[in-house]
């Protein structure tokens, strides 16, 4: 393992695929937290209709594990009449899943913010979308900020589920690799280009985690 040659190999399939996995990481958690945000918002508004749309939105994403449901948008939709390349089945396969954890979690951020905000934010003049905007969103957020950068993690590791579809990502790329070499060395780059991009991430959230527990409403 780890001969000269086998590394010098594996490289570039390596830096392809960690190519890949960041596009894909850009990708997914921007559109999550936007749409989860959304959800959020209308699981806290006046209209129970509304409500329980968001909160069947939530739970029954939120059921789904990752892996079934990339299953389910790339193999099964095409039965329906719907066909996806693979990455923007992957991209929205893994939006929907994490978007509903997102809402989960911006939806306990604006639970917590007292109700005396919202009325003083209102007695200025303030609007309902300003209001959200400007005073709840805000602090909503900050709120949460340790369990919703702790899903932006586990959005990012679970770009690894994309080999499902044969998108040529980190994981994927090492094992063509290893088909290469005949040898685990691919895959085990891989495990410490993954570990070097994810392990600082980890212990800035848990110092965050420390500064700033989270307390749900």
């Amino acid at each position: 393992m780890f001969h000269p040659d086998t590394v010098a190999l594996t490289i570039p399939y390596l830096l392809s695929g960690l190519k890949v996995t960041l596009l894909l990481a850009i990708m997914i958690v921007p559109l999550a937290f936007g749409v989860g945000t959304l959800v959020a918002i209308v699981a806290n508004a006046r209209s129970r209709p509304a409500q329980l749309a968001a909160y069947l939105y939530i739970d029954f994403f939120r059921a789904f594990p990752p892996l079934v449901l990339i299953i389910f948008v790339f193999y099964a939709l095409p039965f329906l009449g719907l066909r996806l390349p693979e990455i923007p089945a992957f991209v929205l396969a893994m939006t929907l899943n994490g978007s509903a954890y997102f809402a989960e979690i911006v939806r306990a951020g604006l639970a917590a913010v007292p109700k005396g905000q919202y009325e003083a934010a209102q007695a200025t003049g303030l609007n309902g979308f300003q209001v959200l905007a400007y005073v709840a969103l805000p602090q909503a957020l900050k709120k949460v900020r340790p369990p919703l950068l702790s899903n932006v993690l586990e959005l990012a590791k679970a770009t690894s589920l994309a080999s499902v579809v044969a998108i040529a990502e980190l994981l994927r790329n090492a094992r063509i690799a290893q088909g290469a070499v005949y040898d685990p060395t691919p895959l085990l780059m891989a495990a410490l280009v993954y570990l070097a991009i994810f392990w600082p991430f980890v212990r800035l959230l848990s110092l965050i985690e420390k500064r700033q527990p989270f307390k749900p409403a």
